[in-house]
């Protein structure tokens, strides 16, 4: 796993109160009918449009109708159950009466998912940066990493789930381990989807 510098803790930190904050409106700031409707109809280009919709409507006055915010955004959501994800399976490691087997394939998830979010926040940062470019190749450059880096997290999500498929793990633990990686891969093909989807209408 790539360890996680200040910088990328950093990052992380800012995007989460971006996040929490995005969760209440002041009075007057409720989205607008028009919001929910682009995001209703953006995420009919994904893979999963109801949790598309139900993981974005939160953050629907900052997006407004705007591709990129709305790229950006999924990113965001993406990243914070990556995280979220990878925090979950490291605590099974202390579960009491598991193997070593279980152990290691737990150890084997912590690390891959460590590599899906240091993608999906170099992902992330790297949509910041666009905002500053006018130039087409440039364009094209910055949102190839992106797309490049998201299907990577994408490809570590799902490996991880693959390390607990047949006999590694039973019961309640695999499940709830199975549950918390399904939603991540299903958040981050979403984003990847809104992602192309951004590259081809801008």
């Amino acid at each position: 796993m790539a360890s996680t510098s200040p910088l990328i803790s950093l990052i992380f930190t800012v995007l989460l109160i971006t996040i929490s904050s995005a969760t209440s409106y002041p009075t007057g700031s409720h989205p607008s009918t028009s919001s929910l409707d682009f995001i209703q109809s953006s995420c009919h280009v994904t893979r999963y449009p109801a949790l598309c919709y139900h993981s974005l409507t939160p953050f629907a006055a900052k997006i407004n109708k705007s591709e990129r915010q709305l790229a950006v955004t999924a990113l965001a959501v993406s990243l914070s159950r990556a995280r979220s994800a990878a925090q979950f399976v490291s605590r099974t490691k202390k579960i009491k009466g598991i193997s070593h087997r279980e152990i290691e394939a737990v150890k084997d998830c912590v690390d891959t998912m460590g590599d899906s979010v240091d993608q999906l926040t170099r992902s992330f940062t790297e949509m910041g940066h666009m905002g500053r470019v006018n130039d087409g190749e440039d364009f094209m450059w910055h949102i190839s990493n992106v797309q490049t880096w998201v299907s990577a997290a994408l490809t570590d999500a799902n490996t991880c789930m693959d390390g607990f498929s047949g006999r590694v793990m039973r019961g309640r633990v695999k499940g709830a381990i199975n549950m918390r990686l399904t939603n991540v891969a299903q958040v981050t093909s979403n984003a990847l989807a809104l992602v192309n989807h951004f590259a081809t209408r801008d």
